[in-house]
């Protein structure tokens, strides 16, 4: 058969809201937000033919996606636990424009509840479950569902068919380049990151963590805990391919769980980068060694995204972190003496969290002081070890789903209450982390200077603006 033609889909949603984040959480963030949707270019990559529409970055709204459902055969979309109710009524809508049209949903939420994502509507036809790109493309290929691993499908009697898994990738190399995609259906500037320069672009080298962070998401329903990575030659490839492709490109992301979990090759891409004259950045634990760090600032590093998560010691044990706050602190002065900026994650209301625990954060972070931040709930995803042990313990009902994970606004909500700290106060936390952070003369001053550099006035007015709308709807919420 012919491959079908097919729609990758990343649905609109809450203005402002990015469902297909590579960041932590599925969320509204503090000021616009996009990351690129290369969970969705990856697959959308071994599909001759085929489209990839990212609604959100691209203002699109549901009027502008379901005239799309008549040219296509097959549509994927990928879906979030918090926007899952909102992506099968968009499914029902190209559904009803194209009755034909095969239907299926891909991302966290559909690998960790299959047979329940199916039971929601008889609009979609089939999930993916876990890493997706060939299960996918199989599909495209016009292959008949039972014969496809990897898939939940509901058959012609209304049963749920559960296929045998498929094995988990190992050569990442097989991997198509997701660049080609990038510039033939989405536009750049239509991406922002708040501690990233724009333009950049962004890319995976690899999947899977071998942390065991009970909170996060993609590496308990999606990556897996190995890290499987491409070869450094095959990245610098696209590395290339990016800077000819995008010359406007002013910074390359690698969004790889952690990067530096494989120094040697860590260290090798980055002298790679070097020779092509990439600024680049990446995410990273608070724990790699100064000399790996010099390496890989002296061949072009500008920033690291470093999940500090708590200033607690006990907090970072039961998440299973795998950090010592002694050597985060030696990493932070290790990166502030190098001259590596770094963007700083932190979560509140994870378990073993208190009202002094809390305080303790904020001091450890205006400690370490990283340039930006980013203060988020502890969210508790289905899927997820934390999700398990919010049920077990009542911090959450058994029967939570994830749906209620956002406001109506699609600004994070805290789901989790614990008897000695409710979720109203893990809530109000946030604003006042942020205040106590930025609110110093020397942050404020730091980051006025910024205004000063060739394009980041209008750029930080604006980012301003929304950060002080947020703190102001967020006080709303609560």
């Amino acid at each position: 058969m012919p491959t079908l033609r097919t729609l990758f889909l990343n649905p609109p949603s809450f203005e402002g809201f990015d469902g297909g984040a590579g960041a932590r959480y599925q969320a509204k963030r503090e000021i616009r937000s996009y990351w690129y949707p290369t969970w969705l270019a990856q697959p959308a990559a071994l599909v001759p033919g085929s489209k990839l529409v990212d609604a959100p970055p691209a203002g699109l709204a549901l009027d502008d996606i379901v005239p799309l459902a008549g040219r296509h055969d097959l549509l994927i979309l990928h879906t979030s636990s918090p926007t899952f109710a909102g992506d099968v009524k968009v499914a029902e809508a190209l559904k009803g424009e194209n009755p034909a049209l095969l239907v299926g949903f891909v991302g966290a939420k559909v690998a960790v509840q299959p047979e329940r994502s199916l039971q929601a509507s008889p609009a979609i036809d089939f999930v993916a479950r876990e890493e997706f790109d060939f299960t996918v493309a199989e599909v495209a290929e016009g292959r008949p569902l039972e014969s496809v691993a990897g898939l939940s499908y509901t058959d012609s009697d209304g049963r749920v068919v559960h296929n045998p898994d498929r094995e988990i990738l190992t050569d990442m190399d097989r991997l198509p380049f997701v660049t080609p995609v990038y510039k033939r259906d989405l536009r750049p500037e239509d991406y922002y990151i708040g501690y990233l320069l724009h333009p950049y672009v962004s890319l995976y080298t690899g999947r899977g963590c071998r942390s065991r962070c009970t909170f996060c998401l993609w590496p308990q329903t999606v990556g897996g805990h190995k890290y499987r990575t491409r070869s450094v030659e095959n990245v610098l490839e696209e590395a290339a391919l990016v800077q000819r492709l995008f010359p406007q490109m002013k910074e390359l992301f690698f969004d790889d769980d952690t990067f530096t979990d494989d120094r040697p090759r860590a260290e090798e891409i980055a002298r790679g980068l070097g020779r092509l004259g990439l600024t680049w950045s990446c995410n990273a634990k608070a724990n790699v060694p100064r000399e790996t760090l010099q390496v890989m600032h002296d061949n072009g590093l500008r920033l690291l995204l470093v999940g500090y998560e708590s200033g607690n010691q006990q907090i970072l044990i039961n998440i299973k972190k795998g950090l010592r706050i002694d050597r985060a602190r030696r990493f932070a002065a290790d990166c502030r003496e190098l001259g590596i900026t770094v963007h700083g994650t932190f979560i509140l209301g994870l378990p073993g969290e208190t009202k002094e625990t809390i305080q303790e954060t904020i001091r450890f972070a205006r400690e370490v002081n990283p340039h930006t931040i980013q203060v988020s709930i502890a969210a508790p995803y289905p899927g997820t070890e934390l999700h398990q042990q919010a049920v077990e313990n009542g911090w959450l009902p058994a029967d939570d789903d994830g749906a209620t994970l956002v406001s109506e606004q699609g600004t994070q909500l805290a789901a989790l209450s614990y008897p000695h700290l409710q979720h109203t106060e893990i809530l109000d936390s946030v604003d006042a982390f942020y205040r106590r952070f930025y609110f110093r003369a020397g942050k404020l001053a730091e980051m006025s200077a910024e205004m000063f550099q060739p394009g980041m006035a209008s750029r930080r007015l604006r980012e301003g603006t929304e950060f002080v709308r947020f703190l102001g709807r967020r006080g709303r919420e609560a």
